[in-house]
């Protein structure tokens, strides 16, 4: 039988599940599923990812290995997580990869949610078949990645491909990861909410196109914002293709009309025809995709 691999995308409120075939270059999505993450101690929690597993991989498998798109940072040697700030239990120190692997039945290898989506999307997704590409997710926060020659770059930690933490405001204010400037303080779903005055980013954005001036300057900001930290990106790497997917990207023409011209704007140095500014592809198992991916090419434990 062709290998086939289980992933799992933690989420804050849902959790999204997939296997996938693999065979060299073939790659083929065989299930998808969500199940609520759910609240409580962090071992029920690994509990039910588990169990939804299994059921899963019994279902469509047997399965060679499982990955897990974690929203935050774990140590890669132990398996144990950093910092899962989404999640309201005490994760700090938790074992989670072995936990899970325990009740899998299988090797699994950990793996950052938004490193898993830009894994997915430049394998499978839209930015498939380019050496080197730039992925960013745009919903609570700003997350991100980065293809270069081929491979997804992670460095000597794990942690490379934070896009949504450059710093693009010396003094600007404060984000989550505790600087200052960076650009998920600007483009964050929940900054263009406040700014836009309504309670979902595409309520801000159906009101900017029904002429709300407040909604409309909103918009203006946020794509302004996230244009500097495209363009420089887009200076630095030179990708053949920008992917952006999340919630905010759900806007459509509404955000990508303006941000191409606005990075283009940005990035003097960039013949604009040399790349695209395009939505993800593979929509919201994305991430779970990913994460199957990276059980096939990533460490493992």
């Amino acid at each position: 039988m062709t290998p086939r691999y289980l992933g799992i995308d933690v989420g804050g409120t849902n959790s999204k599940l997939a296997v996938l075939e693999i065979e060299g270059d073939h790659r083929t999505v065989l299930a998808t599923a969500t199940i609520p993450t759910g609240a409580g101690d962090p071992g029920e929690v690994v509990g039910r990812l588990g169990a939804a597993g299994a059921r899963l991989a019994a279902e469509h498998g047997p399965v060679a290995a499982a990955g897990a798109g974690v929203p935050g940072l774990f140590d890669e040697a132990s398996g144990r997580i950093v910092l899962l700030p989404n999640l309201p239990a005490a994760w700090t120190g938790r074992p989670f990869r072995d936990p899970l692997a325990g009740l899998l039945g299988v090797p699994v290898a950990l793996i950052n949610d938004a490193r898993a989506f830009t894994l997915a999307e430049s394998r499978m997704g839209a930015a498939a078949g380019c050496p080197t590409v730039v992925c960013l997710t745009l919903g609570t926060g700003v997350g991100g990645g980065v293809v270069v020659d081929g491979r997804l770059r992670f460095g000597p930690s794990g942690r490379a491909g934070e896009l949504g933490h450059q710093v693009i405001e010396v003094d600007g204010p404060p984000c989550g990861c505790g600087n200052r400037g960076c650009v998920e303080a600007f483009a964050a779903g929940a900054v263009l909410c406040r700014l836009g005055g309504r309670d979902t980013p595409e309520a801000v954005f159906r009101a900017a196109a029904a002429g709300d001036r407040r909604a409309g300057a909103a918009v203006g900001a946020t794509v302004g914002r996230l244009a500097v930290g495209i363009a420089n990106l887009v200076t630095v790497l030179w990708p053949e293709r920008v992917v952006v997917g999340g919630g905010v990207a759900a806007a459509g023409d509404q955000l990508f009309g303006p941000l191409r011209v606005a990075v283009a704007a940005a990035a003097p140095l960039v013949d604009p025809a040399s790349y695209e500014i395009v939505p993800a592809a593979l929509g919201p198992a994305a991430g779970a995709i990913g994460a199957a991916l990276w059980a096939r090419e990533g460490p493992g434990p």
